[in-house]
């Protein structure tokens, strides 16, 4: 992908989304949105907006052609308008899966599920940066995705990300944790949002709830995702790599004795993350049932940092012959 492709995105974004944030007195963020609709429908959707700024966009639209692009150059370009705007716009919540991670779930994704279509879920969807970023890397699979978050404005960047890279998926803007009316899916990827859950009665429905206290939502999440995948499914979490350690781990641990066995744990490099509390890991588990058998042993791997490339390509050489030997 040649830095002027996405340069050439960025600025179509970032320029017309901020004609709209000045016109609608809006965030940088929900004009990106809104703009971001506006390419894709080919036309001009808000009403309010003054002849002059209408002859603007439109001048700014003209240029672009959504076949001219790849998928990877539209989630890229967009992606790179939304960062901007969630610098601007700082809230806990709008955190975004770092590019090499979410590269890294689909290709893993790509080598575990084998199936050529598949149900794929993402519970703590966001932007759809992850998602998307998985599905981009199924080749030759048809892929109908489910994306759910409570951020109806990060819901609203997701639909319009789909929509540009034409993804089928199926948004849900709800409490992720409140009951999904959903048929089970084959697959799982989620960005685990770390934290207590503030409804303790909503938490109250689940095995991995607290004895006192909030719960912790992670652990809720991971229950909710086990829940709608179907047996031998896989799910795919980025998690804190404290996950096993804190005080309610031991339940997890029981949880996840009875309801998957765990194929893989990926601790990311430490050099990617601020601090050492911060650091994550991938983990891979697969839902249980009769049929499905444990890995003759787990996969256990630490990356190499990511811009050592043949470090990295001998890393994945090493999962392509361990997912030989346990498949």
């Amino acid at each position: 992908m040649s830095p002027s492709t996405l340069e050439e995105l960025f600025s179509l974004f970032n320029e017309t989304a901020t004609i709209l944030q000045e016109e609608l007195n809006c965030t940088y963020l929900e004009a990106l949105a809104e703009t971001g609709e506006n390419l894709f429908q080919q036309s001009v959707l808000q009403e309010e907006l003054s002849e002059l700024t209408v002859k603007r966009l439109k001048k700014s639209y003209e240029s672009f052609a959504i076949n001219k692009y790849t998928k990877e150059e539209l989630r890229k370009g967009y992606q790179l308008a939304i960062l901007k705007g969630m610098k601007e716009n700082v809230q806990p919540n709008h955190q975004m899966t770092p590019d090499a991670v979410g590269m890294l779930v689909g290709y893993l994704v790509n080598k575990f599920v084998q199936a050529p279509n598949f149900r794929l879920l993402d519970p703590a969807v966001g932007t759809g940066n992850l998602l998307t970023t998985v599905i981009n890397h199924q080749l030759g699979k048809e892929i109908n995705a489910i994306g759910v978050d409570v951020d109806d404005l990060l819901i609203h960047l997701a639909y319009v990300n789909a929509n540009l890279q034409t993804h089928p998926v199926q948004l849900f803007n709800q409490d992720s944790l409140e009951p999904l009316f959903i048929d089970p899916v084959e697959a799982v990827v989620a960005d685990l949002p770390v934290g207590f859950y503030p409804n303790d009665t909503g938490a109250e429905k689940y095995e991995l709830k607290s004895s006192s206290g909030h719960s912790y939502a992670h652990h809720l999440f991971i229950e909710q995702s086990v829940k709608h995948t179907k047996v031998g499914g896989y799910l795919f979490f980025i998690i804190p790599n404290g996950l096993f350690e804190s005080d309610e781990a031991p339940k997890l641990h029981a949880y996840l004795k009875e309801n998957a066995h765990i194929q893989g744990i990926l601790q990311l490099p430490l050099s990617m993350f601020k601090n050492k509390s911060g650091a994550k890991s991938i983990l891979i588990l697969q839902k249980l049932g009769e049929e499905i058998k444990p890995p003759k042993q787990v996969l256990l791997v630490n990356l190499p940092t990511l811009s050592k490339g043949n470090e990295v390509e001998r890393v994945l050489r090493n999962i392509d012959q361990w997912i030989k030997e346990n498949k």
